[in-house]
């Protein structure tokens, strides 16, 4: 009895533990922030605190990390007289603390966007005023090599205060590894390329090179069904999501839905996208006037979006946000108020509840979260 007693206390004690996760922050400098702050997440609780930060590190808004979590890479969002670069960081599971590796050129102005392929060779990263993309191989050391190839869009839309050129929001690769898809607010377009790990230059022009948003939409974030075949893309200054039917580098619009209700009159400003892990909900945040995160469910046949509500934020700017691995909670990242605000998922219905606490960080815009290590 009393070693069943035990064998069961460890499986609860191991339980516990698995639901601890890494979160980082990636943030603006130009306050009070020193760069990228390491917390410890809860997946079953929602508890945050707060384990270590950067020394120093300017801009680094967007954060990503290897597969097997020990490198982070974050774009360092500077243009002009310091043009823009990203830089490596080792992470270390146990003490949670980061160390910088080395920096190199981003290719282009205001870099706002990184990822890391499967293969954790190769950093794709997307500059925003530069309106081009660039791919980085990563070294034995986890390092940065300078780019090995830089891809320049073209073109321009209706929007002239925002879309008189190309402006690349995004470089997301599909659940299989083997495509990029970049949003170009700046030309209404999402850019698609086939991805090689294997070539010094892993990107060349997709069969369908690209899916086209309506003039003036801003095609901004996107993000893929659990089940691979629907693709939505968050349309930033309209303020919608088209949804895609997928299929291996082919994109086929099947809606286009508002993410605020018919009668709102305010500017859009819409930031993130994500599906639940469940692939029941999608979400999206709303920045300007509404502050808030729309709520859609997921027909699991069609992949079409209905709208089920809209969960106030308090704080404003809601960049980006991320739902826990296991679906329980929802963290939302608020960068003119200095907040995150944590929600608990009701898995059911897809809707919110604040929880009481929220956690103090200078200009967050970014959230990553990955299981730490037992």
């Amino acid at each position: 009895m009393k070693h069943l007693i035990a064998v069961l206390f460890c499986l609860f004690s191991i339980g516990l533990l698995a639901q601890d996760h890494y979160l980082f922050v990636g943030t603006y400098t130009s306050g009070k922030s020193k760069g990228i702050y390491v917390f410890r997440f809860n997946s079953q609780n929602g508890e945050v605190q707060w384990v270590s930060s950067t020394d120093s590190a300017t801009n680094p808004s967007f954060i990503s990390l290897s597969p097997d979590g020990t490198k982070l890479y974050a774009v360092n969002e500077t243009g002009g007289e310091q043009p823009g670069y990203v830089s490596a960081y080792d992470f270390d599971q146990a003490t949670g603390q980061l160390y910088f590796i080395n920096a190199q050129p981003s290719g282009g102005d205001h870099p706002c966007f990184v990822t890391v392929d499967k293969t954790g060779k190769w950093v794709v990263v997307g500059n925003y005023t530069g309106g081009n993309l660039s791919a980085l191989p990563v070294n034995k050391e986890g390092g940065l090599e300078h780019y090995a190839q830089l891809i320049q869009h073209t073109g321009s839309s209706v929007n002239k205060s925002r879309q008189d050129k190309p402006h690349v929001h995004a470089t997301f690769f599909s659940p299989d590894g083997k495509y990029i898809l970049a949003p170009d607010l700046g030309t209404d377009k999402v850019m698609l390329y086939q991805f090689n790990p294997l070539l010094k230059k892993p990107l060349k022009p997709a069969a369908m090179p690209f899916a086209a948003s309506a003039p003036g939409s801003g095609p901004r974030h996107l993000d893929f069904h659990p089940n691979q075949r629907f693709v939505y893309v968050l349309e930033e200054l309209t303020g919608t999501i088209k949804a895609y039917r997928y299929n291996n580098g082919f994109m086929t619009g099947i809606q286009n839905i508002a993410t605020h209700p018919a009668d709102y009159k305010g500017q859009p400003g819409s930031a993130d996208i994500h599906v639940s892990p469940d692939g029941k909900f999608l979400y999206a945040s709303n920045r300007g006037d509404e502050n808030n995160l729309a709520i859609f469910s997921i027909d699991q046949i069609t992949g079409k979006l209905t709208a089920k509500g809209y969960q106030p934020i308090p704080g404003a700017g809601p960049r980006n946000f991320i739902i826990a691995p296991n679906g329980n909670f929802i963290l939302v990242a608020n960068q003119k108020t200095n907040n995150i605000v944590i929600y608990r998922v009701n898995k059911e219905t897809g809707l919110l509840q604040q929880m009481l606490r929220q956690v103090e960080v200078p200009s967050p815009v970014c959230l990553k979260l990955i299981a730490a290590q037992q």
